[in-house]
């Protein structure tokens, strides 16, 4: 698993833009800024959908007040949900919408969920990061069933 002090590992995503889909990889997403990634068990999911995107939403303007140049929300979906879901929730310009369509890069961090019983699949657990050039500075990963840590109230009070 992941830890403060770890470089964002290499790899491939995909991104929701105004003109379609656009794979970024990421360097492109964490390379020479600070970053602020957090990530959702899925897309149109109660508490991601009533509480975690929307705390995100609603104070991005205050995570660039304090240095933050890029807010990446996460999630084993494909790019057309994750796409839907930001015009859903009237998610603006300041916050990245990134695909991990099939867990890869999840896995890769060590933060995937099992919830195949409860017929979702393979998901990411919530957590949050703040990354700096791509290494990582912050690391708050929720406990199953837990929405605290990784909440962007609770982000923004560690920068």
């Amino acid at each position: 698993m992941i830890k403060v002090g770890d470089t964002i590992p290499s790899a491939k995503l995909m991104v929701a833009t105004a003109e379609g889909p656009a794979e970024r990889t990421t360097h492109d997403l964490f390379g020479g800024q600070k970053t602020v990634l957090f990530a959702v068990p899925g897309a149109f999911t109660p508490t991601c959908s009533a509480k975690h995107l929307p705390g995100f939403v609603e104070h991005a303007h205050e995570f660039t007040a304090r240095g933050v140049n890029r807010i990446i929300c996460l999630s084993v979906n494909d790019v057309f949900v994750m796409s839907a879901w930001a015009k859903s929730q009237n998610v603006g310009p300041e916050i990245t919408m990134v695909a991990d369509g099939s867990g890869l890069f999840t896995k890769t961090l060590g933060l995937e969920l099992d919830l195949i019983a409860r017929g979702l699949g393979v998901r990411s657990q919530r957590f949050a990061l703040v990354a700096e050039d791509g290494v990582i500075t912050r690391l708050a990963i929720e406990k199953p069933g837990d929405f605290d840590v990784s909440r962007a109230e609770a982000i923004l009070e560690t920068l």
